[in-house]
């Protein structure tokens, strides 16, 4: 069967498996990328040329560097030497803010992927239910037909059941690899902070 048979066998199910396809495909597409671009920069390498440049007293130019690398940990810096000087309790509270900030960007439209791979299998199942529904009323109206024609309309009817798993399965696995890469992230935002807490702390002595 061609896949415009197959849409049309299942029937209005079958269109909105498609729409969630789509849409789940396109939040994999544009959170990988999100996810690759802030991944170029690894933090220890990050980390040792805030130092080195903490250590020289070049407050600005560490800034500077935090402004200029896209990753979520080199926010979270920024938000700590932005206030240098000020209080232990300060800089802390204003690093877990930056770390709650950038983790409501990592997590932005996961919930719809881990959504759609939760319910698409049950939507198949609904699209297969009416199907088998509509196969028996066919078979009753028709005043008959035999077990092939009632196996013919029983196997149409899995179609949904089909198409609800090959949305369903992406969908998770995704998910899955998300919720692991925003721990990774998380760690490395984590850190971040306590590293830079102790270099403020060597550089107020």
């Amino acid at each position: 069967m061609t896949l415009w048979q197959l849409m049309r066998v299942g029937g209005v199910t079958m269109y909105v498996l498609l729409g969630a396809s789509v849409l789940s495909l396109a939040v994999i597409i544009e959170r990988c990328i999100y996810y690759r671009r802030r991944s170029k920069v690894k933090r220890q390498d990050f980390m040792l040329r805030i130092s080195k440049e903490m250590e020289k007293g070049n407050l600005a130019v560490a800034l500077a560097l935090c402004k200029d690398t896209a990753t979520p940990f080199s926010s979270v810096v920024a938000a700590g030497l932005d206030l240098y000087g000020h209080t232990d309790v300060v800089v802390s509270n204003a690093m877990e803010r930056a770390v709650t900030v950038e983790t409501v960007k990592l997590e932005s439209f996961t919930s719809i992927v881990g959504t759609i791979g939760s319910i698409a299998v049950y939507i198949g199942l609904f699209g297969t239910v009416l199907g088998i529904i509509r196969a028996f009323r066919d078979i009753s109206s028709a005043g008959g037909g035999g077990v092939s024609v009632v196996i013919n309309g029983i196997s149409e009817a899995l179609v949904c059941t089909a198409a609800g798993l090959c949305v369903a399965v992406p969908a998770v696995i995704a998910f899955n690899y998300f919720v692991k890469k925003i721990d990774g992230f998380i760690t490395d935002m984590e850190l971040s902070a306590s590293e830079t807490m102790d270099l403020l702390t060597v550089g107020k002595r």
